[in-house]
């Protein structure tokens, strides 16, 4: 397999004292697309946004090695070189566009200050390559389109556009944040046909982040499940799908709908609250099948093939 693009070991995220990450290691390889799954509040955003630090400003302290391409720990650089690599190297798309466009201001202006910014192109030259980062996403008459104002736009077009900037320097990662999670099933299909054929076209590396598992199954190759912080399952999407090992993302496949169905299965009980999590598997007090042993956190193992691991004790393979 490739040298990873990206390489997480042990990266720890508090928020004033609280732990909201633990002990998470990941890796994501050139030209992949891996899924990010799990339910709100398991630690997926707040990852996701410690690559770039964004959440310095508001208390969060993160720890471990961030290490991406040429850089060792992303944690050692000084905020003018993530300056530099925030949305240029390392672009993110949010799941509401507006909270990312400017509403005062023309769509084809903020595309064309991306280039402005980090390629230093004249104002006319700009704009020129927005409209063409507009049509390459598909936004039928991108020339017309530059110069109308987010809220003339409707949700998938804003999204588009999202995806038109977060592009626009050729990034070597892509961090998509849900972003179908608020339009309607065509305009979500829309967007995922767009990243898969930005993928195929331009080799883009692709860390998606959704709690909806029929999504990884259509776009990821790989995905990794989060539950209350910490890495409970990852392994090659087929694999963690057709074969889940860990009772929780047994549970999630379980809650998904299907045709006919009467009744869902929600997973009973709650969540962790940061602070509140318990000692050993943070699952532990959802699970059906939780013994004592329970009580103390079991590691990734290996599983049904050597890229399948799971952090279960009811496996048989877990260490403490």
């Amino acid at each position: 397999m490739s040298t990873p693009l990206l390489t997480l070991r042990d990266v720890q995220i508090s928020f004033q004292g609280l732990q909201v990450v633990k002990d998470l290691s990941l890796t994501l390889h050139p030209g992949e697309i891996l899924g990010l799954v799990g339910e709100s509040g398991s630690g997926k955003s707040v990852t996701a946004r410690s690559l770039l630090r964004l959440d310095e400003a508001a208390g969060a302290t993160v720890t471990g090695t961030l290490a991406f391409k040429e850089f060792p720990n992303l944690l050692d650089l000084s905020e003018k070189e993530m300056r530099s690599l925030r949305g240029n190297r390392i672009a993110l798309v949010l799941q509401d566009p507006m909270t990312s466009l400017n509403p005062v201001h023309r769509i084809g202006d903020q595309v064309a200050e991306v280039f402005r910014i980090h390629r230093g192109l004249r104002k006319r030259e700009a704009r020129a390559e927005a409209v063409k980062m507009l049509e390459a996403v598909g936004l039928p008459e991108p020339a017309l389109r530059a110069r109308t104002y987010p809220h003339q736009l409707s949700g998938g077009q804003r999204q588009r556009i999202g995806i038109a900037m977060a592009l626009a320097c050729e990034p070597d990662l892509l961090i998509a944040d849900e972003p179908t999670t608020a339009l309607d099933g065509t305009t979500q299909a829309t967007i995922l046909d767009l990243l898969r054929r930005l993928r195929n076209e331009r080799d883009t590396t692709i860390l998606f982040i959704t709690h909806d598992l029929g999504i990884v199954s259509e776009l990821c190759d790989r995905v990794a499940v989060l539950y209350g912080g910490h890495l409970v399952e990852t392994g090659r999407a087929n694999d963690v799908l057709s074969a889940p090992s860990h009772p929780y993302t047994r549970a999630l496949l379980a809650s998904v709908p299907r045709p006919n169905q009467v009744e869902l299965s929600p997973i009973p009980g709650e969540p962790p609250v940061p602070g509140e999590r318990p000692p050993g598997c943070p699952f532990a007090p959802r699970c059906p099948l939780a013994v004592a042993q329970c009580n103390t956190l079991p590691k990734m193992e290996s599983r049904t093939g050597e890229h399948h691991q799971s952090a279960c004790w009811q496996e048989g393979k877990g260490t403490s």
